[in-house]
C-alpha cells in the first residue's frame, strides 16, 4: 500500500517568540522538524513525504533535510494562509498511487514507530484514524467577557473528562476521503483535519497516542521538550 506523509511546517509560530521559524528551533542541537522527519522516513510503511513550508523557512528546511540525510522526501512545497490551505497544497502534489495520507504537525517532534503503525493499521480498516490521549485535567465550559479593564468568566458546566480526549497528530485518511472533505469544505475553519472528515458524516476512530507527543507552541513547551528529549535519549542508551 502506498502511504504518503504530509508534514506541516508552514505556521509562523509567533507565540514561541523566536527569531527562528518554529520548525527550525533546536532541541538538543537538532531542529524540531528533523525529529519527526527522521521517524517517518525510517518507517517501513511510509513511501514518500511531502513537507509544507512557508516563504521564510522553505529554503532553510530544504537545507536541513539535505544536511541530516532525510530520505523519501517527494517535495517541499509552499503552504497557505490557513492550515487548510497548507494541507490542500500538500494534497495537490501527492503521488497518483497514494492510497492513505498521513498528516502530521512538524512541531510534534516525539512521535514514534509504534504510534505511526497503530494509526495506519486502524486507518486501513476505518478509512479515518487519529491519535489522542485521555485528558488529565478537569475541563469546564465557561462563558464571559474579557476587556482591557477586567476579565470575568463564569462556569456553565463541568464536562465529564472520561469522555474527553486531547487529539494529536499524525492523522491518517483514505486518500479519496480526505480529498472529498477538502473539496467540499474548502472554506471551513478547522484546527485539525479530522474535523472536515467528520463533517462528511464519517466516523473517525481514535488510537492511543503518547503524552510525550506534545505540540510545541510556547517557550514553556520548549523546556518540556528538552526534558522529553533527554528522557528518550536515556531510554535508548
Amino acid at each position: 500500500m502506498h502511504i504518503t506523509a504530509i508534514v506541516l511546517a508552514a505556521g509562523r509560530g509567533l507565540r514561541l517568540k523566536s527569531r527562528l521559524s518554529k520548525p527550525l528551533v533546536e532541541i538538543n542541537s537538532q531542529p524540531i522538524i528533523i525529529y519527526s522527519l527522521n521517524t517517518l522516513s525510517q518507517h517501513p510503511d511510509i513511501k514518500d513525504i511531502i513537507v509544507v513550508a512557508n516563504s521564510d523557512n522553505l529554503k532553510d528546511i530544504g537545507g536541513k533535510i539535505r544536511r541530516y540525510g532525510i530520505v523519501r522526501i517527494r517535495d517541499v512545497v509552499l503552504g497557505g494562509k490557513e492550515r487548510r490551505d497548507s494541507v490542500s497544497n500538500g494534497l495537490d502534489v501527492m503521488d497518483k498511487r497514494t492510497e492513505l495520507v498521513l498528516i502530521h504537525d512538524a512541531v510534534r517532534p516525539f512521535i514514534d514507530r509504534k504510534i505511526i503503525s497503530s494509526v495506519i493499521k486502524e486507518a486501513k480498516i476505518s478509512r479515518a484514524a487519529i491519535v489522542g490521549v485521555p485528558v488529565k485535567a478537569t475541563i469546564k465550559q465557561v462563558t464571559g467577557h474579557k476587556s482591557p479593564v477586567t476579565s470575568r468568566f463564569v462556569v456553565e458546566k463541568t464536562l465529564d473528562r472520561k469522555c474527553l480526549w486531547e487529539i494529536q497528530t499524525p492523522q491518517v485518511f483514505n486518500k479519496d476521503l480526505i480529498l472529498r472533505a477538502y473539496r467540499r469544505f474548502a472554506n471551513t475553519d478547522v484546527t485539525d483535519d479530522s474535523m472536515l472528515v467528520e463533517k462528511l458524516g464519517v466516523k473517525v476512530t481514535v488510537v492511543l497516542g503518547s503524552y510525550n507527543n506534545i505540540k510545541i507552541t510556547t517557550p514553556e513547551d520548549l523546556v518540556l521538550a528538552e526534558a522529553i528529549a533527554n528522557k528518550l535519549i536515556c531510554h535508548t542508551e
